[in-house]
C-alpha cells in the first residue's frame, strides 16, 4: 500500500494503484525461505481509518509466520505501528514503505523492503518501523515531515499520532 505500490497514470496525470509490486519483487529477491505475500489493501495511508488498522491487526493475529513485513504508506505508518504495538503480538512485525514509488527512478522502495525483510528476520519480537536504513521501535519513532525522514521520537511524544 501507500506510495510504494503507486504508479504514474499518464492519462489521469496522477499516481494511482495497480497490481501490487510485492510478488515480483519477492521473486526477484531470490529469498531462500518461503515467503507469503498477502495483499490486504491498496490504500493511501492518509485514507486509512481505525477499521483498516483493525484489518491489519487481525491479519497479523491470523498469520502463522513469526516474522511479518507490512508495506504501508509513510504518512500514518506510526499510527498503525502503535495499534499493532499495543496488541503485543508474539511476532516480529516490521512496517516499511517508500517516499518515492517503486516504479519511479530514484525510488527507495526496493532498499526499504530489503532492509525490512532483514530486520524481520533478525530483530526480536515486537513492532518496528524500518525506513532509510534504520529500525525504530514502534513507540520511539516519528516521521519528520519537515526533512522527509523517520527519526527517534522523544519519550514524551513517542507513539502520539503524527499528522500534517
Amino acid at each position: 500500500g501507500g506510495t510504494f505500490d503507486k504508479r504514474y497514470d499518464p492519462v489521469a496525470g496522477q499516481l494511482v494503484f495497480g497490481d501490487s509490486h510485492l510478488a515480483p519483487i519477492v521473486q526477484r529477491a531470490r529469498l531462500f525461505d518461503a515467503v507469503t505475500v498477502d495483499v490486504q489493501m491498496q490504500i493511501d495511508s492518509l485514507d486509512m481509518d481505525d477499521g483498516h488498522r483493525q484489518q491489519l491487526l487481525d491479519a497479523c493475529r491470523r498469520a502463522a509466520e513469526p516474522a511479518i513485513v507490512i508495506v504501508h504508506g509513510t504518512d500514518t505508518m506510526v499510527d498503525t505501528a502503535r495499534v499493532l504495538g499495543n496488541a503485543a503480538l508474539p511476532a516480529t512485525i516490521v512496517l516499511t514503505g517508500a517516499m518515492i514509488p517503486y516504479d519511479i527512478d530514484g525510488s527507495d522502495a526496493l532498499f526499504n523492503l530489503g532492509h525490512a525483510i532483514g530486520c524481520a528476520r533478525s530483530l526480536p519480537a515486537g513492532v518496528w518501523v524500518a525506513m532509510q536504513g534504520c529500525a525504530y521501535p514502534w513507540d520511539r519513532v516519528r516521521k519528520n515531515r519537515r526533512i522527509g525522514r523517520f527519526e527517534v521520537a522523544p519519550p514524551e511524544s513517542a507513539g502520539e499520532p503524527r499528522r500534517a
